[in-house]
């Protein structure tokens, strides 16, 4: 009887097998592409670095959106303090890298590629209407994609909407842009107070919002039942429940400093935008030419002439990373959604995609690459953000309640 207890413990369940094909996947997907005789390695890197951050995300639960409703309904911060914590210790990282190429920081001299835009009404109005976007669609593009690997059969819809909201920014860019975007400034903090003193105000400022969610915060209780396999025995800490959002935090500063040492500041909507414009630019409405778009920095967006590119090998990975880990942890629970839920998703990701498009990035690249980039815009995207995230979640508690 103990034998077959025991046995019977030991066995792989099929999500387990199931799990193991997809890191193989991953891995064959990894090599196949680093042989590639363009770009192969940073394409290699493209897919390592997506996956693991996929599997980031789904155990730590890193969604701006869901922690900030944990707050905004619980007085949870666990999760907004997972945020700051990567911020604070990606500036960090962000800074030294940038202080061995660039000694000296300069007005008008930008870090090669770091995710630094123009201070506009039109950026508080994207970063405001994207922060609707995801309190009606329920997660933000990152989150969308890490729920593919949850099983969330909604996130679908609410990416075909983030592709038509793509298409719609394209259609207005052009307006916005000759308006107002053209000639507003690009700031970059480390320009005008140097290193020491945009990093310690940065800092200063996020140790501030840090106290004031611990002040605040109250602790939610675990409502998670425990696994008796074997497996959970021997790591309870990484398939039993969620990781820390510290850890999470911490992961997720590591894996965007070294993204961006290797290949590109974080970011997931650029292949997302490239789509869009590929599948539009052949209509006549659509503009033929984006003017000023591919000279900012960001999650900038082309019309595909290859089927691989660095940022949709990293999302796809992203997506395989967070379903191997959603099977191993018995987190892959897809559900039918209702027709609601399909067309909330649906519109919640228009605003996603039109928001991302004018503010040249979501909460991944345009707050988070940015912010650790030491870039105004990553600040003033991150303040309208929340406030669309606190309007958007005051209208569904209205017609919920």
């Amino acid at each position: 009887m103990e034998l077959a207890e025991r046995s019977s413990a030991t066995r792989l369940r099929p999500a387990s097998v199931l799990a193991v094909a997809v890191v193989a996947a991953i891995i064959a997907l990894g090599l196949y592409v680093s042989k590639l005789p363009t770009d192969g390695r940073l394409l290699g890197f493209s897919v390592w670095s997506g996956a693991v951050l996929g599997v980031v995300l789904q155990r730590s639960r890193f969604c701006f959106f869901c922690v900030t409703r944990d707050y905004l309904d619980h007085r949870d911060a666990s999760g907004l303090i997972g945020i700051l914590i990567a911020l604070f210790v990606g500036l960090i990282g962000y800074y030294v890298l940038f202080s061995s190429f660039l000694p000296l920081p300069q007005s008008g001299r930008l870090p090669p590629g770091a995710h630094i835009g123009p201070i506009s009404w039109v950026l508080a109005v994207g970063a405001l209407v994207f922060g609707i976007g995801m309190a009606i669609s329920g997660s933000c593009v990152s989150a969308h994609f890490y729920r593919l690997g949850e099983g969330a059969l909604a996130s679908p819809f609410a990416l075909l909407g983030v592709i038509l909201g793509f298409v719609l920014g394209f259609v207005t860019w052009n307006s916005l842009y000759l308006a107002t975007v053209q000639t507003a400034p690009v700031i970059w903090l480390p320009a005008h107070l140097g290193y020491g003193g945009s990093l310690v105000l940065q800092l200063a400022v996020l140790a501030g919002l840090m106290a004031y969610l611990l002040k605040t915060h109250r602790a939610k209780q675990n409502t998670e039942a425990p696994q008796s396999s074997k497996q959970a025995e021997i790591f309870p800490k990484l398939w039993q429940g969620r990781w820390p959002t510290w850890v999470g935090g911490l992961l997720v500063a590591f894996i965007g400093t070294l993204a961006y040492f290797r290949i590109a500041p974080l970011g997931v909507t650029a292949e997302i935008g490239s789509v869009a414009r590929t599948a539009a630019s052949g209509y006549s409405w659509f503009p033929i030419r984006l003017e000023g778009l591919d000279g900012f920095s960001g999650c900038l967006t082309v019309v595909k002439e290859t089927l691989w590119s660095r940022n949709g090998l990293f999302v796809v990975s992203l997506v395989l990373g967070a379903w191997a880990a959603a099977l191993q942890s018995r987190q892959f629970t897809p559900r039918r959604p209702t027709g609601t839920e399909v067309l909330r998703n649906l519109a919640g990701g228009v605003l996603l995609g039109w928001g991302s498009m004018v503010a040249l990035g979501c909460t991944m690249g345009t707050l988070l690459s940015g912010v650790m980039a030491g870039a105004l815009s990553g600040w003033v995207f991150g303040v309208f953000c929340f406030a669309g995230i606190w309007l958007g979640w005051r209208v569904r508690q209205r017609f919920s309640g």
